[in-house]
């Protein structure tokens, strides 16, 4: 496994990270467990979580019953979580008011049977909150030891750009990562998310790397709608099946199967950090971790954006 910095942070992280969404949902307990083995054992040290999944709190609290199981699990593990998704109906158990990261902050904390979180992530924007109350709540979190990296998650460029500003403005470090939809068919983030990041020193963290399946093989195969999303990977299939038949011939020509291209790809781009990969089976995981060996040359990356064009830089894509 090679490892990377998290941002200009001195974390260092996997290049890739396991993402555990599907624990609790798609997953059960056992196999979740059994796939954190795995993950480790493959040198995957960076998982990452949010105190929404699972249905509110359920996939850490199997994440926090896997640290309990001991041989150094959670010592081994660069543990990053979410908060901003509503935990309940009633007011402030969501978003980022100062009063709801101390409460969910300490739930998260309690579910996952640790106290600290290595990386603490909003998981969106808030656009009612001033940061001069977030970066409060976050200083004091940091402070008393419970959080030690902030990041953020589905953030356009220009909130990356004044976050760091207000952070900057009070001596605090900030953010270091953002994690963000990526991939070949979905790049819109290379437009202003991704200098944003660069310019400031955030690591790119992209979730959906294979866009919901598409882009792991998928021309040929039986739809049996058991995976969440199919109705939307059959139309997807529709949207975009002259793209999808060029890319996986190219897959077959380089001997590859198509969802080690698509996270190969990633991994070649100079922004990106780690990829989210969220396996439901060992199998899935296996497969993920095949992709690590994929070296792609200039000639392969050329005709990967041929395929799928991106957006030229800003603000070129949309002025002279």
């Amino acid at each position: 496994m090679d490892y990377t910095q998290l941002g200009r942070s001195g974390l260092r992280v996997s290049r890739l990270c396991l993402g555990t969404m599907n624990f609790g949902q798609q997953t059960d307990e056992a196999d979740s467990h059994a796939i954190m083995d795995s993950a480790h054992e493959n040198g995957i040290n960076f998982f990452d979580t949010a105190n929404v999944y699972g249905d509110r709190g359920g996939t850490e609290t199997i994440v926090g019953s896997w640290f309990a199981t001991g041989n150094q699990r959670r010592e081994r593990t660069v543990l990053a979580t979410k908060v901003y998704g509503d935990m309940g109906a009633w007011p402030n158990e969501g978003k980022l008011s100062a009063l709801n990261i101390r409460r969910a902050l300490d739930a998260s904390l309690k579910r996952l049977q640790t106290d600290y979180i290595d990386l603490y992530q909003f998981h969106h924007i808030d656009r009612q909150t001033p940061w001069d109350e977030v970066w409060q709540a976050l200083e004091t979190a940091v402070a008393q030891g419970k959080v030690l990296y902030v990041g953020s998650s589905n953030f356009a460029g220009w909130h990356i750009a004044t976050a760091q500003a207000e952070a900057r403005r009070r001596n605090f470090s900030g953010l270091v990562c953002e994690q963000s939809i990526y991939n070949l068919l979905t790049r819109d983030v290379e437009l202003e998310v991704i200098p944003a990041a660069q310019a400031n020193g955030l690591g790119l963290i992209p979730w959906s790397p294979l866009h919901g399946g598409l882009l792991g093989g998928v021309l040929g195969t039986r739809h049996t709608g058991k995976r969440r999303g199919e109705d939307r990977l059959v139309k997807a299939l529709e949207d975009h099946r002259v793209a999808i038949e060029q890319y996986e011939s190219l897959a077959d020509d380089l001997g590859h199967e198509p969802g080690d291209i698509g996270l190969a790809w990633l991994l070649h781009q100079p922004a990106v950090t780690a990829p989210i990969v969220g396996p439901r089976t060992l199998d899935q995981l296996d497969a993920a971790v095949r992709a690590l060996g994929v070296v792609l040359d200039g000639q392969t990356l050329s005709r990967l954006d041929e395929i799928f064009p991106g957006p030229k830089t800003a603000p070129e894509q949309y002025a002279w």
